[in-house]
């Protein structure tokens, strides 16, 4: 494996990892409990 692949790879990961835990965040936030 090259360091440009794994370059690659570490940025995929990161980056779906952002964007996963912020729409976590997101739809942790948007419901309200006290209604």
């Amino acid at each position: 494996m090259t360091t440009t692949a794994l370059l690659m790879m570490i940025i995929v990961q990161v980056t779906v990892t952002l964007v996963t835990g912020y729409f976590l965040m997101k739809v942790l936030k948007t419901p309200p409990k006290t209604d």
